[in-house]
């Protein structure tokens, strides 16, 4: 009786492990997306980015004003070379298989991933916030 009641437990456990083990592919699988989305967000801006570094630039001299603008051009690059290290850097972590195929994640990676993506929102976030510093600097040259 003990023997027939232990099968069937055993494999109710082994299910839910492989359960378990599925979702948390899954889980990182969808993590890895969600990450590549916030690079994709940001990544399109550094056009832009670049851009406004040219304006910035030429216009920088030593009024206050000219400050402002090298300021300015120094967060713009600071947000540039920031994703260009955050590429990198998740490049080395990360096999391209891990990235476009949803290959497997050791639990090491799983935890990389989670830094990963607290980084590139970071990034994403200083992207943003440079541009938006660059362009009220220059809208209000055109107001004045």
């Amino acid at each position: 009786m003990l023997k027939t009641l232990q099968i069937p437990l055993l494999l109710i456990f082994l299910l839910v492990l492989g359960c378990k083990e599925q979702e948390n592919t899954k889980d990182s699988d969808v993590r890895m997306q969600q990450v590549m989305e916030i690079h994709d967000e940001a990544m399109p801006r550094m056009g832009e980015l670049s851009k406004l570094v040219g304006e910035m630039k030429s216009r920088i001299d030593s009024t206050e004003r000219g400050q402002e603008y090298a300021e300015a051009m120094e967060e713009l690059q600071e947000a540039h070379q920031e994703m260009m290290d955050w590429m990198q850097n998740f490049g080395d972590r990360f096999e391209p298989d891990e990235i476009i195929n949803g290959k497997e994640l050791s639990e090491e990676k799983k935890e990389w991933l989670l830094e990963e993506e607290e980084k590139i929102k970071a990034v994403r976030e200083n992207i943003n916030s440079s541009i938006e510093m660059a362009r009220e600097l220059l809208e209000t040259d055109t107001i004045q």
